[in-house]
């Protein structure tokens, strides 16, 4: 644990970390074909294992990364700045675009869904948080904190429609979201039928519940505060 930064070493902090990947390990068979983690750094879970194990169903897994601190280090990673024009080779290059806590660290993030989107040919699966200890160090800064709404709609707006959206809501932990949206929601809706985040069965419960618990954290802190 020392040589994680302080808010991941926090138990407030870390416990999000552990609830999206307890859900990326349950959704990963179902994703297919070619996959990339995009600004995934070493691929490390925090947990001492790898993304790359939570999809046994793919046939490629790739990891793309930046540059500066925690922006390199994966043999044969793919470059890649999510605020740039995305080079032609990578468009639709893959199945699934993962992204995990990264959104946040980029100034315009619609450059980065666009590209994010553009890249896939089918699905997207995005980390971002909602309630979260801002986070910076020397090679990244930390922008911007999503509602369930906003980040819908950014995926929306560059082509793609959500299928899954769901949030942690523990009591005195941060808060994260997680999303899936794809070119194929009708499959995707049929994939998700019968697991704990089939939208038939009310899977989107969580969005209310987390805006209406982290409003509350907010208002609690603001009142302590005077």
């Amino acid at each position: 644990m020392a040589d994680l930064p302080r808010f991941l070493q926090d138990h407030r902090f870390r416990l999000p970390r552990l609830w999206s990947n307890d859900v990326l390990r349950k959704l990963g068979p179902l994703f297919e074909g070619d996959m990339i983690n995009v600004s995934g750094w070493l691929d490390e879970d925090k947990q001492g294992g790898h993304y790359r194990d939570y999809f046994p169903n793919v046939r490629r897994y790739d990891v793309s990364n930046y540059g500066g601190e925690r922006g390199e280090g994966v043999p044969g990673e793919v470059r890649l700045d999510l605020e740039a024009d995305l080079p032609q080779t990578l468009h639709q290059a893959y199945d699934v675009v993962l992204n995990h806590t990264t959104l946040e660290h980029v100034f315009d993030v619609f450059a980065a869904t666009r590209n994010l989107c553009a890249m896939s040919r089918d699905t997207v699966v995005v980390v971002v948080p909602f309630l979260q200890e801002q986070h910076t160090t020397e090679s990244f800064s930390d922008f911007w904190r999503f509602t369930p709404l906003g980040l819908e709609r950014l995926f929306r707006h560059h082509g793609l429609e959500p299928v899954l959206t769901t949030s942690n809501h523990g009591r005195g932990e941060a808060i994260y979201h997680l999303c899936v949206a794809t070119r194929s929601p009708e499959r995707w809706r049929q994939r998700l039928a019968g697991t704990p985040w089939d939208p038939a069965n009310g899977g989107r419960n969580s969005f209310d519940l987390t805006l209406r618990e982290g409003m509350g954290k907010l208002a609690r802190r603001f009142i302590k505060s005077k």
